[in-house]
């Protein structure tokens, strides 16, 4: 069977491993599309070529690059008509115009398509997107959605076709892997991920201002609150505890990971948005870092009992989650063995793209 995965996310090289794991398949030809760059609120991403065996890599042009839902292929039509391919997997929400167009062309050319949805708010869009997203509903072959969350949204917006809860992307085990010992150092809290108000990185500069001992906070990312945070670090007296640095290329965060002590995703629930899984979480539990994250979103669950939950924008129950690592040496520990547990049992490439091929096996027979 011939795939094509359409995929902005893919041109991360460390994602790329899902790749690899679905070709090593024999029943499944594996073509991956993804486009030159993707640019978003920390700017511009390019393409990382990190993994690449045993399945073919081709760069698709983009139309209005850093437009989420305004994006797509514009020659994706030639594309598809030279590939021929049985299936297209298209990673991008069904309410998007890159989703409505290629399901539009492929499903003229008789190709079975799939499509894959993190969102996990149940909410109504203005036209065109609603139509697009009607029309992708009832065209679709089969879903994959990154939650049980995201599937209850699209069952209550009448998608009754087949399913499957699958996370888009996990890790791998053996790139991000822990520290073999734990070197002297300040106590360090650690951020990855963009600067914007959602995330909640201003919460954890307040909650840190008032811990004791010996600590640092790295914020590691980039986005539009730079100014106002720094502003804020400096405010609460911080500037020589925290450090704000730039995104680290995808094949280096395992490096970076392990120079840490914590990490927390602070996040907070906005209208049109609440956390719909947060990857840094699995990256740090899969390199024996404990993790702290807010009761936004799909967090919880991603944690499981291998990290530490707070309410969301609950300063102090973050600072005392912060003080309870800090002090306490035996539940540290433990949460690094049971954060590393948990990405092995539930959050590898391999275990991914196990339970993804499946579902094309299933969307094929079902032909």
């Amino acid at each position: 069977m011939r795939v094509v995965l359409l995929s902005k996310a893919l041109v991360v090289g460390t994602y790329q491993r899902k790749a690899e794991e679905i070709a090593r398949h024999e029943d499944i030809e594996l073509v991956v599309l993804v486009p030159p760059a993707w640019r978003d609120e920390r700017g511009v991403l390019p393409l990382e070529r990190a993994h690449t065996r045993g399945y073919t890599l081709l760069v698709e042009p983009i139309a209005f690059n850093g437009h989420f839902h305004l994006h797509f292929y514009p020659h994706l039509g030639r594309r598809l008509r030279a590939l021929r391919p049985d299936l297209l997997h298209i990673e991008e929400e069904p309410y998007n115009l890159a989703t409505w167009h290629a399901v539009r062309i492929a499903k003229r050319m008789g190709i079975r398509v799939i499509f894959f949805s993190w969102q996990n708010l149940l909410r109504r869009y203005p036209l065109p997107f609603r139509w697009w997203e009607r029309e992708v509903l009832r065209s679709a072959d089969a879903a994959i959605v990154g939650s049980e969350t995201a599937a209850r949204v699209w069952r209550a917006k009448g998608y009754a076709g087949p399913l499957a809860v699958i996370p888009q992307v996990g890790v791998d085990p053996e790139l991000f892997s822990p520290a073999t010992e734990r070197p002297p150092r300040p106590f360090t809290i650690g951020y990855v991920g963009r600067w914007v108000p959602e995330k909640g990185i201003d919460l954890l500069l307040r909650a840190a201002a008032g811990l004791p001992g010996d600590w640092r906070i790295r914020v590691i990312g980039s986005g539009p609150e730079g100014p106002a945070l720094r502003q804020l670090a400096e405010r609460l007296r911080l500037s020589g505890r925290v450090s704000f640095e730039p995104p680290s290329p995808s094949t280096r965060m395992p490096e970076v990971y392990r120079s840490l002590d914590v990490l927390v995703l602070p996040s907070r629930t906005r209208r049109n948005w609440t956390e719909q899984f947060g990857r840094v979480l699995i990256e740090a539990m899969a390199c024996g870092v404990p993790v702290i994250g807010s009761s936004a979103g799909e967090i919880p669950w991603v944690i499981g009992e291998a990290g530490l939950v707070f309410p969301e924008d609950r300063e102090d129950a973050l600072r005392e989650a912060l003080r309870r690592l800090m002090e306490d040496p035996q539940l540290y520990q433990s949460l690094r063995e049971k954060g590393r547990q948990r990405v092995l049992e539930r959050f590898t490439h391999q275990r991914i793209a196990e339970d993804t091929v499946a579902v094309y096996r299933a969307v094929a027979d079902r032909s």
